[in-house]
């Protein structure tokens, strides 16, 4: 009998032929884990919906947000921070760990859902963030979160609270971690990305030390779909995104998918 903590991102349940993945995503044994790490959904109704799924499954269910799950509109009830707080309070009337909960420990590492958002610093050299967005605009590039999250807060600001906030939390940390966030904490992933512009919307500079300053063993994430593994500092950095059909029936994904972070005998997991 083993115990494995899996993880997936970039869900996006809203599309149907996603639906029938997201049904394959079982536990191999009761006592399994699962890292949702972003982009369930758009609509808070859906998301919880399928996180409630998902808990039904497998004993802990942990989730960080991603872009798509603060989308909003003007007509919504909750917008921006508001809305992150309504996902959070939903999440734990379901059982679903969030950022804003006490770490947990599995074999001894504390997983650590992360929410760090973005501030437009993965951007060309000698350029403002107006100006990389204006030269990504003038490219037709331009992220659906300068509509569905700019208009109803300031993203730079709460990316930059979000920091601080983390910081304080991971500095109170001893021993190993797993760190999950949406966003790439390194830039390296996005310097394979076909349009380099998007790289403005994906992540921040500031985190760029976190995984050796942690003491990470792997860093989980998603957003960019473009699944697998990039090293850096000796740290594997996971994307283990599903993406769109058209992305997934292309180029695949993760193999295994769900992909197994770590596996251990079931008697030695810690509560």
């Amino acid at each position: 009998m083993t115990t494995t903590l899996w993880a997936v991102s970039d869900l996006h349940g809203a599309v149907k032929a996603n639906v029938v993945r997201i049904e394959e995503i079982q536990p191999t044994d009761p006592s399994d884990w699962l890292i949702v790490a972003g982009d369930v959904a758009e609509r808070t109704e859906l998301v919880l919906r399928i996180l409630k799924q998902l808990q039904e499954r497998y004993a802990r269910v942990i989730w960080v947000p991603g872009n798509h799950e603060l989308f909003s509109r003007s007509a919504d009830r909750y917008q921006g921070r508001e809305k992150y707080t309504e996902l959070v309070d939903g999440c734990r009337d379901i059982g679903v760990l969030t950022p804003e909960d006490p770490y947990p420990v599995f074999d001894g590492i504390t997983i650590v859902p992360l929410f760090t958002l973005y501030d437009y610093s993965f951007r060309g050299p000698g350029m403002t963030v107006e100006e990389a967005v204006q030269a990504a605009h003038d490219r037709q590039i331009m992220m659906t979160d300068e509509f569905a999250i700019a208009p109803f807060v300031d993203v730079r600001a709460w990316c930059w609270d979000r920091l601080a906030y983390s910081i304080k939390r991971l500095s109170l940390i001893e021993g190993p971690t797993i760190l999950i966030n949406h966003w790439p904490l390194v830039q390296e992933p996005t310097l394979e990305l076909r349009h380099p512009e998007i790289a403005l919307w994906c992540g921040t500079r500031h985190t760029r030390t976190w995984a050796e300053r942690y003491n990470a063993q792997a860093v989980i994430y998603g957003h960019l779909h473009t699944p697998g593994e990039t090293l850096v500092s000796g740290v594997p950095h996971i994307e283990v995104s599903l993406g769109y059909p058209r992305e997934w029936e292309r180029h695949g994904h993760l193999n295994p998918w769900p992909y197994p972070v770590r596996t251990i005998a079931a008697g030695d997991r810690d509560a």
